[in-house]
Order: structure tokens, then C-alpha cells, then sequence
């Protein structure tokens, strides 16, 4: 079943920039469908960071920018987060959900201890997670709205905010972190 992009009254506005962040990489698959793309995604990471050495993940592209390996687990956090608000408002639950202050967390992950194939390990497992929870909604679910960091978004822009963080980060990676 495909699930459709989301209309603007369906999210906050800034989501619009992760939504849009899809555009690219749907034209270069010949599809709007944000299903394949979550899946292409995964196979993505591996293959952008084969043969990178570990060195590579304290680089950061400026001086107060996330190293690599910080910005791989901003992704991974972010995508628990957006799956479990897309869990909690594809069921039904309006209980709203708070934001999170991802400049906080970065910090407390403590990726300098952490190997780069253990955090990509770590990504590809959350993903394989939001799959397996995005194939499972139906029609009915994915037009759910919940109350997230303040405002409406519905579980149909989930999905596609979930793909468009990731191709925003895949994006960076490519341009700023190995190119």
C-alpha cells in the first residue's frame, strides 16, 4: 500500500524541509514511494561508509558542527524518536508528546568510546525496527494525527518525516563528512 505525501496541515512547518528532503532521492528511484526509499536507505550507510577508517568519526566539517560518528547517532536517536511518536499516533494515542532538544543528547551518547561499524549497526537496527512498523499500518492508521512537540502531525507525515531526516543526513554525509 502506498502511502501518500503528506498535505501541509498534516505537520508542523518545519517538517516540510525533511519531507522535501525526499524529492531527490524518490526522482532518482522514479517513484513517490517513501516505503522503497526507507528500505533503500538502510542499504545506503554501509556502502557510503565502507572502507572509511575509524579515524574518520571524530571528523567534524567545522568547528561546532557534530564529528561523523555524532551525527550517526543523532540520526539513530531521531529516528527512535519519530517511530515512537508514529507508533504512539498511528494507534490512536492523543496524549501529546514532548519535543527533545537533540543538542542535549548529542553530548551524552559518549560516541568517542564507541566503534563506527557499532554505530552503524546500531542505525541499521532502529530502521529495520521502523520498517517493520511502517509496513504494518493501514489506511486507517496512517491518517491517525497525534500532538508532537506542541503540534498536529499525523502518522502518514511520520513516515515521511522518518525518510526525509535520513536523506537530509545522507546528504551531509556525502557533501560534508566524506566528500
Amino acid at each position: 500500500m502506498p502511502i501518500h505525501r503528506p498535505d501541509p496541515t498534516e505537520h508542523a512547518p518545519y517538517a516540510i524541509t525533511y519531507i522535501n528532503a525526499t524529492a531527490d532521492a524518490l526522482a532518482d528511484r522514479g517513484s513517490d514511494d517513501v516505503l522503497a526509499l526507507l528500505e533503500a536507505q538502510a542499504l545506503e550507510w554501509p556502502s557510503l561508509l565502507a572502507g572509511v577508517a575509524e579515524s574518520r568519526a571524530a571528523y567534524a566539517y567545522a568547528p561546532g558542527k557534530w564529528t561523523l560518528a555524532e551525527q550517526l547517532v543523532h540520526v539513530t536517536d531521531t529516528e527512535r524518536v519519530f517511530s515512537y511518536r508514529l507508533l504512539r499516533v498511528a494507534r490512536g494515542d492523543r496524549t501529546p508528546l514532548p519535543g527533545f532538544e537533540q543538542d542535549d543528547w548529542v553530548p551524552e551518547s559518549r560516541v568517542a568510546r564507541r566503534a563506527l561499524t557499532d554505530i552503524l549497526s546500531e542505525l541499521l537496527a532502529v530502521r529495520t525496527a521502523t520498517l517493520a512498523l511502517a509496513h504494518s499500518l493501514d489506511a486507517e492508521a496512517l491518517t491517525q494525527r497525534g500532538i508532537a512537540s506542541g503540534q498536529e502531525v499525523s502518522a502518514r507525515a511520520l513516515v515521511w518525516m522518518i525518510a526525509g531526516h535520513m536523506a537530509h543526513h545522507l546528504m551531509l554525509t556525502r557533501e560534508k563528512y566524506l566528500g
